[in-house]
């Protein structure tokens, strides 16, 4: 559960903080639909936008290192 005025952004961060093994350097994407959603969009916007028929909202993550090559993240 989330709070409904968490922004992007802030939620990106809650993400590493929870993501021991990424770098400072390594980029992390999200994806809802397909699509990055703006950083100072509220996650209750895009739960509104871009919910499931189930209910939930399904977001996707992937990451880059930002100097080049190859990001493993492993849980």
């Amino acid at each position: 559960m989330l709070p409904s005025d968490l922004p992007v952004s802030q939620f990106y961060m809650e993400i590493r903080k929870h993501i021991p093994s990424l770098d400072p350097k390594q980029t992390l994407f999200l994806f809802v639909n397909e699509h990055i959603p703006p950083n100072e969009a509220l996650i209750s916007e895009i739960y509104t936008r871009h919910c499931d028929p189930d209910g939930f909202l399904y977001i996707t993550y992937s990451g880059e290192n930002t100097f080049g090559g190859e990001l493993e993240l492993s849980f």
